[in-house]
């Protein structure tokens, strides 16, 4: 049977933005050791983003204030702010203590190790012959 590994197995929630749809966009990547999460926090300070894991979900929470000024009347909306959250789904094959996160340039970017049983290993041909034959 063929079975596709997917540590996020479909368990991605929408972003909240009252409307604005783009806040908090992600895009995720594999390497042989880790996954790599890149998410858009556009206008965000590093103590703006709270990144918390309990058990096999990963919280992402921002906090986007909107211009403060009683001076200025706002005409149109069309860049979210106040509170947002994205959350993901951790699959077993996944190191969830071993989440590492960076800040920069407005870009989350969030490392998740694979655990080693999930790590692709080379099958040695043979082996099955190898072991009736020992026996």
């Amino acid at each position: 049977m063929y079975y596709r590994f997917d540590p996020f197995a479909d368990h991605w929630s929408r972003p909240m933005t009252h409307g604005v749809r783009s806040f908090m966009g992600a895009d995720v990547y594999r390497d042989e050791d880790r996954y790599l999460v890149v998410v858009d926090v556009p206008g965000v300070d590093e103590s703006d983003v709270d990144v918390t894991v309990e058990k096999k979900t990963m919280t992402i929470s921002v906090e986007r204030p909107a211009l403060a000024n009683e001076s200025l009347e706002l005409v149109s909306r069309g860049r979210a702010s106040g509170s947002f959250t994205r959350r993901f789904y951790l699959g077993d094959g996944l190191d969830p203590d071993g989440v590492e996160a960076s800040l920069e340039d407005g870009v989350l970017t969030l490392s998740i190790p694979v655990v080693e049983q999930a790590k692709a290993r080379k099958v040695e041909l043979g082996t099955i012959r190898k072991a009736i034959e020992a026996s």
